[in-house]
């Protein structure tokens, strides 16, 4: 099949979305749809614009909660795609459409849950939520002497790991079922979710998941998995080193 040559104006093939808590200088807290999110070892990696009121109070309070939907709650997001909690957004921000929102907790439909080790809530309908710690930041496009400064790459340290108990993977403590989780993906502009199932056998799910863990068990994930009546594999002490795709 032939390839043609083209200059996309944005390179989103295909990433998971993500809602985003953050506390506000009133003690708010606001909320914001993404979809610049990886994950590696247990850090967090997001995309900000730099001038944004998200990335503005993780610097500030050093904390946020990583809530992942699932494809059910497409009407949250599209609730919540255009919004800024910045009073006087930038002129383009303003030139895509987007509006001042002071709470849209309210404008998505959406409740926030208290969390454990951080001040932000979590978000109770998303069955994936992840309590985070700002680690570093990083200014993207420094090479590029008019866009320098526009976009921060955020990396965050992941504390807490809560999900609804019908994602976990029968027989283990600590695992998800891959089957089970269906994450909603952003791909140019476009919501999607995953319908088709496994593509096939994966070479790599023949790794042990406990082969990847960089650090022991949290005091309460190895509390949960030593106690765990159902069953399941206790996966406490392991250690390992991050396997990266050369």
């Amino acid at each position: 099949m032939a390839h043609t040559t083209i200059s996309p104006a944005i390179l989103y093939w295909g990433t998971p979305v993500a809602l985003i808590a953050s506390e506000n200088e009133d003690g708010s807290h606001n909320l914001c749809a993404i979809s610049s999110a990886f994950w590696l070892g247990d850090r967090c990696i997001l995309g900000f614009g730099a001038s944004g009121h998200t990335i503005h109070n993780i610097r500030r309070t050093g904390q946020c909660t990583v809530n992942l939907p699932d494809e059910s709650m497409t009407a949250c997001i599209n609730a919540l795609a255009t919004t800024t909690g910045t009073p006087s957004p930038s002129a383009s921000k303003l030139n895509r459409g987007y509006r001042f929102v002071k709470d849209k907790w309210s404008v998505a439909a959406l409740t926030q849950q208290q969390s454990i080790s951080v001040r932000p809530p979590r978000v109770l309908e998303c069955p994936v939520q992840m309590e985070c710690e700002f680690a570093d930041s990083h200014a993207l496009m420094k090479d590029e002497p008019t866009m320098a400064g526009n976009l921060i790459i955020v990396e965050l340290r992941v504390r807490q790991v809560h999900v609804h108990n019908t994602l976990r993977m029968a027989g283990y403590a600590n695992r998800i079922d891959p089957d089970k989780w269906k994450p909603m993906i952003m791909s140019f502009q476009e919501l999607y979710g995953i319908k088709s199932g496994k593509l096939g056998t994966s070479q790599l799910a023949k790794i042990d998941e406990e082969k990847y863990r960089i650090k022991p068990l949290s005091p309460v994930a190895a509390t949960t998995s030593q106690q765990d009546d159902d069953g399941s594999k206790s996966e406490t002490g392991a250690r390992s080193e991050v396997l990266v795709a050369a």
